[in-house]
């Protein structure tokens, strides 16, 4: 599938201009980067956020998004943030250091189920053109095998090389049961998402970051949170992503516990 190049409006622009019901209010409802992608226009993905994990001798990447102006959805396996970022650093970025980190109780390391986690930032953030948060997709959502959805990641270029600006990537969602012929462990709490001959993917560091698709209002909605897979872009081989809409109850009762 081709990478559809990045248009002179960004994805806020057009979830403001097309939906009157942009996701601003969402506390009281409910190990590299992206292969085989390009840049990503300044504010194009303003729920975009990095992460920076304390490790021996520096620090690792990890994505993640944000859903209120304090708590931001990673993967459990994913700490400084950095949001309104499309490249690292850039004039437009700003962080904040994370005051709670809830990990799913039932993560299970060696099968990647359940593999969300919830970072509550230490002081909220102000929207503005390139920092706003994602509409989360609601429980029971069906994303059909063949839908377009899109990756984005500060992850690397390949299995190998790193870049400093955000990257995207549009891939088909493959069905849960052409992706268990490559996954034997994958469960109904997982989603799959990439092309048959390869070559485009999410990859290491790209790991908590949003999996969206455009909804039938126009409004940007993630389906996804970037989990793991078997090495990066290869063919035969989607990546694998955590299903959102199976976390709204789990979310919001987290989210709702902590005041938000």
């Amino acid at each position: 599938m081709k990478v559809e190049p990045v248009q002179n409006r960004t994805a806020a622009q057009i979830q403001t201009e097309e939906s009157s019901s942009a996701c601003f209010h969402l506390c009281s409802v409910t190990e590299s980067r992206i292969v085989g992608g390009q840049a990503a226009a300044a504010g194009a993905w303003p729920w975009q956020v990095r992460l920076l994990i304390p490790v021996s001798g520096g620090a690792a990447l990890c994505g993640g998004s944000l859903i209120n102006s304090q708590w931001i959805l990673s993967a459990a396996h994913c700490v400084v943030v950095y949001l309104g970022e499309t490249e690292r650093n850039g004039p437009n970025s700003v962080s904040r250091t994370v005051s709670q980190i809830i990990v799913h109780e039932n993560y299970n390391k060696q099968t990647q189920d359940n593999d969300v986690s919830l970072l509550k930032l230490a002081s909220p953030v102000t929207f503005n053109d390139y920092i706003s948060p994602v509409c989360l997709a609601e429980q029971g959502s069906n994303f059909p095998s063949g839908t377009t959805v899109w990756v984005t990641g500060f992850g690397t270029l390949s299995s190998g090389g790193q870049e400093v600006t955000l990257l995207l990537l549009s891939v088909p969602i493959v069905s849960n049961s052409q992706c268990s012929s490559s996954y034997s462990s994958l469960t109904s709490n997982m989603m799959c998402a990439g092309l048959t001959q390869g070559g485009k993917d999410s990859c290491q560091g790209d790991s908590g970051g949003p999996l969206v698709s455009k909804n039938n209002d126009t409004r940007w909605v993630q389906a996804g949170v970037v989990s793991f897979g078997d090495g990066c872009a290869k063919p035969n081989t989607p990546g694998v992503y955590a299903r959102v809409s199976e976390y709204q109850t789990w979310i919001s009762s987290r989210v709702s516990a902590s005041k938000c």
